[in-house]
């Protein structure tokens, strides 16, 4: 029992410095997000809580030695690290380069037509579909950290605006497999032309062991 106490004890520590490094890092640059929203159409949210992903609230390696908070590739001086993530002469240079990233690659530059300032839901999910990180639990991640630190506050929503929603893709139609009857003197290679669907699909597909086939018999295509 002693022991599942400290372990305990040690968990509420650890979560209560981690919420004290992400209050420090929203505190520390809120203002440069909102700075860079109002001038490119970013939401803050979005730019905060990247960084807070990526920089693990600015106490990865890459953002004390590269001021690299945005896990950008590239080029460094460094002599303290060894690493393939650039390195950048403040933590200013760095955001203001995750911008310059997003407007110019051409997965990402059609979000600032399609998007306000305030919609964070589809800022996320269109960064993610960008591929901007290989994981597919970034996008959640990244969306909880907003919600958590209420930071869609400081992407200056109007107050007449309504909460934007995300847009989710309408799932394509579940295709209905047809059916093929058949006839006297039909053979799987006159099936097959006759649907486009080649002979070995069609054996695949029915289970077939041969081409032998029965009149009223029904083929999967």
């Amino acid at each position: 029992m002693k022991k599942l106490i400290t372990l305990l004890l040690l968990f509420v520590s650890l979560t209560a410095a981690a919420q004290t490094s992400a209050n420090n890092y929203i505190e520390k640059y809120k203002e440069d997000a909102v700075k860079l929203m109002n001038l490119h159409g970013v939401p803050a949210s979005i730019i905060l809580a990247v960084a807070m992903h990526e920089s693990a609230n600015g106490t990865s390696q890459i953002a004390k030695y590269l001021n690299n908070h945005f896990g950008m590739k590239g080029k460094n001086s460094s002599t303290k690290i060894r690493s393939s993530y650039r390195g950048y002469e403040s933590v200013e240079s760095s955001y203001e380069d995750f911008i310059t990233m997003l407007k110019n690659r051409r997965q990402f530059n059609t979000l600032f037509d399609k998007y306000t300032h305030y919609d964070y839901k589809n800022w996320v999910w269109g960064i993610q579909r960008g591929g901007y990180a290989a994981s597919r639990t970034w996008g959640s991640q990244v969306m909880a950290t907003i919600k958590k630190f209420k930071l869609y506050e400081y992407d200056n929503r109007p107050e007449a605006a309504p909460e934007p929603v995300f847009n989710s893709p309408v799932p394509a139609a579940k295709r209905t497999a047809s059916v093929y009857k058949v006839k006297k003197g039909d053979t799987l290679g006159a099936i097959s032309k006759k649907t486009g669907v080649p002979v070995k699909s069609l054996m695949r597909k029915n289970s077939l062991k041969s081409t032998s086939l029965d009149i009223g018999q029904r083929l999967k295509i």
